[in-house]
């Protein structure tokens, strides 16, 4: 089932009245009350990125969304966030900038530059910080900043929003959240001082205020200011709530026009964005503080569809709501929306395996569901002059990819699989507690298919002999991957079943269970595996199984002495490799897996030699020393190989090889890569 409940909407109904609906703040209005949060790209430093850049938000102003924020840009050199990072410092970056801000002002699209100061965050060796104090997330001791070098900070705050607003922007948003300079000032958890800007909170937040002070004086006040507040810190020593209400009362009567919503730091152990942290998990403390302020608030993290957000509108939870990954995943949300088209919208599933992972390495951000995020100049879809006959083998999510973008060309496809259902891996995926957004996927690729009208072949098996006599124009295999069978002694036992037989087979499992693999099938499995319920569907028992306290009569709002619900099952997860234990999943999200595993009571083993599967259980050796785990089953997690059977046979009676593309899993069975199996399948039908 869905997590979507489409509506029945246009421009003018009352359906979605709320987020469609203009935003007066006075000196000018905002056409709806969508924000695309602020999103680092990585395009801020490559060769001819600000091209890029005007043409990834023009594709998110014409798609309607109300105001735009961009990544953040630090007023100063040792602001930036690494040492090649953007800065807006010098009058010659209005040019660059103006690329941007002409592109979106062909619609009605407002957006405005993120100010950002990186403090002890900052990934070189000139960070600066209220104290010396290091951040966990960075090698780099920050030095103490100077009073002297706090008031050099403001003034260049001021000068870089001056500067924003001669290349165009229509305003600014200061980050004070997140963990970031500003917010180091305004939290003993980092601010130590003893002078004018440290210990009340009156003089912690004294720099944020000055900042917005000075930027009202040079850029008057018909230029919008976005202040945004760590309401939720969610780290040891973070703010009282009080604090936070002081805080937020000054920054509105410096001059404030809209107060954006923060949500955790980056080193806080609790997720605020994955994919299992429930749908607006966290509009209710942006609600609370609307009593407390007269400007418009505006609400954030994992809001991806606009029937979330008009709840959140109609609830009086905000006045506006921010989206940021949603609009990487479908740059036309809003208007498909505004068209009575929510099923047409690419949900984001929250994954950041093309975004948020991509950036902190360094890379490029793109998106998993949509490869042409961010590659908007690189990666197009035109139409045919000449359409093609194409057979599609594999309804997966490489074939699904290839067959979409391909018919929108104008390609004639027929797609082909063997299951009664679209999807490949995405159907187990789906199932794991915590990952239902996956249904999603695959409702947007049902919808596409109809919609550019892929002929779909489901419960057909397709053989090379079949492919060669119909004579196709191309032959694209994505038949994906087989699970590889291990050569442990005792492997054939009937305690020993694949992820498939748990996932797809739904053969039963006791209560004492070995996985083999501690790869993300593996993690997958012991999820599925280890909770009686998806924590994702139920906002409060999700707040107190990751310790927020939403009563906030704790600093930082968290909860301690929390009791975790254990699995009602004893599994062991299990690798070869001596490293951590599920060191190779995603940057931003493999620690949110191991630690709900740690406290669903998971044993997590590393260094292991599998030795012998027997009645007696499954023999393993750690730290040279043999132990017998009294198991019902073992589950084998442990990869798996490419199903290219069909592929080779082609090559070996075609003559016309050139016509035959091998993509997905079946040209690289690697993990379960869906990032790069849709990414291929795009590539191959822009060129195809």
């Amino acid at each position: 089932m869905s997590l979507t409940n489409i509506g029945s909407t246009n421009k003018q109904n009352s359906t979605l009245s709320h987020l469609l609906s203009p935003l007066d703040l006075g000196f000018t209005t905002l056409q709806n009350r969508v924000l695309m949060g602020s999103m680092h790209t990585g395009l801020e430093e490559e060769k001819n990125g600000f091209d890029k850049m005007a043409a990834f938000y023009q594709a998110r102003a014409k798609g309607g969304v109300g105001l735009i924020v961009t990544g953040g840009i630090s007023p100063n050199f040792r602001g930036r966030i690494a040492p090649f990072s953007s800065e807006m410092s010098k009058s010659w970056h209005i040019k660059k900038h103006q690329k941007i801000t002409n592109a979106v002002h062909q619609y009605p699209t407002k957006i405005c530059m993120q100010l950002l100061h990186a403090g002890r965050y900052a990934y070189h060796p000139f960070s600066v910080a209220p104290s010396k104090v290091k951040a966990p997330i960075s090698p780099f001791s920050p030095s103490q900043m100077s009073v002297r070098a706090i008031k050099r900070t403001i003034s260049q705050y001021a000068k870089s929003a001056l500067l924003a607003n001669k290349a165009g922007y229509d305003g600014v948003e200061i980050m004070g959240s997140e963990g970031y300079l500003i917010n180091q000032f305004s939290c003993v958890r980092t601010n130590k001082r003893t002078d004018e800007w440290g210990g009340s909170i009156e003089n912690r937040m004294r720099l944020a205020v000055n900042i917005v002070r000075a930027i009202r004086e040079k850029v008057g006040e018909k230029f919008i200011i976005i202040f945004r507040l760590s309401m939720l810190d969610l780290v040891e020593g973070g703010n009282h709530w009080q604090d936070i209400i002081t805080m937020g009362k000054a920054l509105e009567n410096a001059g404030v026009t809209l107060m954006n919503t923060g949500i955790g730091w980056h080193e806080a152990r609790i997720p605020t964005i994955v994919t299992s942290v429930p749908r607006a998990a966290f509009t209710w403390v942006t609600a609370r503080m609307k009593s407390e302020l007269s400007i418009p608030l505006i609400t954030s993290n994992r809001i991806n569809t606009p029937e979330v957000a008009e709840d959140i509108l109609a609830r009086n939870h905000a006045d506006m709501v921010s989206m940021a990954r949603p609009f990487l995943a479908d740059p036309d949300f809003v208007n498909k929306a505004a068209d009575n088209k929510s099923h047409e919208i690419n949900t984001c599933i929250a994954c950041n395996q093309a975004c948020l992972d991509h950036v902190f390495k360094q890379k490029r951000a793109s998106c998993l569901v949509n490869p042409q995020a961010c590659y908007e100049t690189e990666l197009t879809f035109s139409a045919v002059k000449q359409p093609k006959r194409i057979a599609v083998i594999g309804a997966g999510p490489a074939g699904l990819a290839f067959s979409v973008y391909a018919s929108q060309r104008g390609h004639k496809v027929h797609l082909f699989d063997q299951s009664p259902d679209i999807g490949g891996q995405f159907n187990y995926a789906k199932q794991i507690p915590g990952k239902e957004e996956f249904y999603e996927t695959l409702r947007y690729f049902k919808e596409q298919l109809s919609k550019w009208h892929v002929t779909l072949h489901l419960n057909t098996l397709q053989t090379a002999q079949q492919l060669i006599e119909e004579n196709y124009d191309e032959v694209v295999i994505a038949t994906g991957i087989a699970p590889r069978t291990l050569n442990i002694e005792g492997i054939e036992h009937n305690k020993v079943k694949s992820y498939l037989d748990v996932l797809k087979h739904k053969e039963p499992i006791g209560n004492k269970v070995a996985i083999i693999g501690a790869g993300g099938i593996g993690f997958d499995v012991a999820t599925f595996l280890a909770e009686s319920r998806s924590l994702s569907l139920d906002k409060n028992a999700w707040l107190n199984e990751w310790g927020i306290d939403k009563s906030y009569q704790n600093a930082g709002a968290i909860l301690h002495n929390i009791n975790h619900e254990k699995s009602e099952r004893e599994i062991y997860l299990l690798q070869r490799k001596d490293t951590k234990v599920g060191g190779n999943l995603g940057k931003t999200s493999g620690w949110v897996h191991r630690t709900s595993l740690k406290n669903k009571g998971v044993h997590m083993m590393n260094n292991i030699t599998y030795c012998r599967i027997s009645d007696e259980g499954f023999e393993i050796e750690i730290n040279n020393q043999k132990q017998i785990l009294d198991v019902d089953n073992i589950i084998v997690c442990a990869g798996q190989d490419s199903e290219r059977s069909l592929y080779d046979e082609l090559i070996e009676n075609s003559n016309n090889e050139w016509h035959i593309h091998l993509i997905g899993g079946a040209s690289y069975a690697s993990e379960l890569d869906a990032k790069r199996a849709i990414r291929q399948g795009a590539e191959l039908a822009a060129k195809i």
